[in-house]
């Protein structure tokens, strides 16, 4: 390949290049304007749900602490008129009674927020008050127009908010007829102003009020928009307040208050005009009042902290897209290189072509040495299956070797005791005694089949399979094991202790296999302590959770470290006769019952200790 061709493509190269960087920058301009518009949009929505849901929570703080203070004094005109002074204010030619009232509401007063209480007769007009000492008094003044005097003389009582005519200030009135229904006697008002609540709401510089079912501003942090109305109100309904003089001449303006959107049918953004902070956009939380028919409305200021939001969401849209960004001009810039590097390599692999074609000569040479290794290599295998087979042939036969030591130890004992047992019933047959002569040959029957059990165990040991467990009592399993011993160790047996068995020693595991082990381990156990004048050996057990531990002691010179470290391996005897296969087969058979066998040693002695699941009760 010449030099011009190689300039073509690199200048190839570069043009797609420049072509990919401008397509890049392109996209890259559109995705950041998509992004920061739905980032900002998404910002400023999620911002005005938190702000919703923190209104709503300021809004029932602040509706809880109205329903509290209205509750206090409502019960304050019903035992006012159950009260015998003011029943007796109300009758004919008591103004010495009613004088006396006025000291007893004065008194009353100073310990509850309610501003007044007054006791007006059935014909209107007040005959007791608490405030009688001030200018601003109400004994003397008619109120039968007002409807918490109308409304408690039809119905029992009444609650009204309105202007006091004599005080000018606003306030909820709460009335009790005095009386039965068919002959009252007048009427008990306590006045409720609510100045320290709007002091405690002004607190939280969040604009605040109450509305009644007219639509009306009763309670409100803004002085200036008590007496307006959130709507304007309709003809016949102004009239009506007009004429009742509940608010006065309040001029019932509507408030300052511009709908931009409805969020929910009691949540809306407003843009209000609030005296001392301006012209803003607020979100309204409505919420109701009950048992009252009043409403709460709660402005939450939304610009500033929108604005924040939907800034902190470009920020972050920003952060997010610039790593894009880098992410994908930096993947760009590495494919690029990997172009540029793949046209390198290309014109290299060319040059490499050439080589290869000179290097075959010398791998077709190579080729053959290595098929005659490979001729090499076949035969040598050849040879180790050979010796492979050989070996698995002494494998076998160390296997038979096993098997049949293995029988030959374990019918021993059994041999043994026929032998003695046939020897013991000449003699009671030389002698005329039936019965025992019977009984030795009812044993040697069972010490038959026992053999023929060692046998078909050792065969099903050779078949990788083992006797189904079963529920053996370990008494009876101990008692068969001393029995076979007993014609082998005859004289020796005095220094044998076996401690009754704890209830509930039935395990899981096959009598004739489980008498094997024991036969091992006391057989063991009487060698270790043979040729000592104090020998002894001791059979004991305990129930430990699930399992029942069975020891088997003695007091002989211990086992060497030599053998214990090898103790349960085949063909490892410390006796000069013994074939080592004692403690394997007894492993063997715990083992396939779910058990284990442990041993410890020292110059006092030696204890094996066999562990056998229990059997369920």
């Amino acid at each position: 390949m010449d030099d011009t061709e190689e300039r073509r493509r690199d200048l190839d190269l570069q043009a797609k290049a420049r072509r990919a960087w401008a397509g890049f920058l392109v996209i890259m301009v559109v995705v950041f304007a998509a992004a920061l518009y739905a980032v900002t949009v998404y910002g400023g929505r999620s911002a005005l749900l938190s702000l919703e849901v923190e209104g709503r929570t300021a809004a029932s703080l602040k509706v809880a602490l109205l329903r509290a203070v209205l509750e206090r004094p409502r019960a304050l005109p019903f035992l006012l008129s159950e009260d015998r002074d003011v029943q007796e204010a109300l009758q004919p030619g008591a103004e010495s009674k009613q004088a006396a009232l006025n000291a007893k509401l004065e008194r009353i007063i100073a310990g509850t927020n309610a501003s007044v209480i007054y006791v007006v007769a059935k014909n209107g007009i007040t005959v007791s008050a608490s405030n009688w000492r001030e200018p601003t008094s109400f004994v003397g003044n008619d109120y039968a127009f007002r409807k918490y005097f109308s409304g408690a003389i039809a119905r029992g009582t009444a609650e009204d908010f309105a202007m006091g005519t004599v005080s000018k200030r606003p306030g909820l009135y709460i009335s009790h007829r005095i009386g039965p229904p068919e002959a009252p006697l007048g009427v008990v008002v306590a006045k409720m102003e609510f100045d320290q609540l709007e002091q405690d709401w002004r607190e939280t510089a969040r604009p605040s009020f109450i509305f009644d079912e007219n639509n009306v501003v009763l309670i409100t942090t803004i002085p200036s928009w008590r007496f307006m109305t959130t709507v304007p109100l309709k003809a016949a309904n102004l009239i009506g307040i007009r004429d009742s003089l509940q608010f006065g001449d309040a001029p019932l303006l509507p408030l300052p208050f511009h709908l931009v959107e409805d969020l929910a049918p009691d949540a809306s953004i407003v843009r209000a005009v609030v005296p001392g902070a301006g012209e803003a956009l607020y979100l309204r939380i409505r919420l109701p009042v009950a048992p009252m028919k009043w409403n709460f409305e709660y402005l939450q200021p939304m610009e500033a902290p929108v604005a924040a939001a939907r800034r902190e969401a470009q920020l972050a849209a920003t952060l997010v897209l610039a790593a894009v960004f880098l992410v994908a001009a930096l993947w760009m810039r590495r494919r690029q290189v990997a172009l540029m590097t793949i046209a390198v390599e290309q014109r290299a692999r060319e040059d490499l072509e050439l080589r290869v074609a000179e290097r075959t000569q010398d791998l077709s040479l190579t080729r053959d040495r290595l098929q005659a290794e490979i001729a090499d290599h076949h035969a040598t295998e050849a040879r180790l299956q050979g010796v492979q087979q050989d070996l698995v042939q002494a494998n076998r036969l160390a296997i038979l070797g096993q098997v049949a030591a293995g029988v030959a130890h374990e019918i021993n004992q059994p041999v043994a005791t026929i032998r003695a047992y046939a020897d013991n019933s000449k003699v009671f047959l030389q002698r005329q005694q039936m019965q025992p002569a019977m009984d030795n040959l009812d044993l040697i029957a069972r010490l038959t089949e026992r053999i023929g059990a060692i046998t078909e165990d050792l065969k099903a040991l050779a078949r990788r399979g083992r006797s189904a467990p079963e529920p053996v009592d370990l008494s009876e399993a101990i008692e068969g094991a001393i029995l076979l011993l007993r014609s082998r160790f005859t004289g020796r047996l005095d220094g044998l202790t076996v401690r009754p068995m704890p209830n509930g020693s039935t395990v899981m595991a096959n009598r004739l296999r489980l008498e094997q082990v024991f036969i091992n381990l006391l057989q063991n156990a009487f060698e270790a302590v043979e040729g000592s004048g104090t020998g002894q050996v001791s059979v004991s057990a305990e129930i430990r959770d699930q399992e029942v531990a069975v020891a088997v002691a003695d007091n002989g010179p211990g086992i060497a470290p030599e053998i214990l470290k090898s103790m349960f391996a085949p063909f490892n005897s410390s006796k000069e006769k013994g074939l080592g296969l004692g403690l394997v087969i007894s492993k063997d058979i715990v083992a396939d019952y779910g058990g284990r066998i442990t041993v410890e040693t020292g110059p006092e002695g030696s204890c094996f200790t066999v562990y056998l699941k229990r059997a369920s009760e």
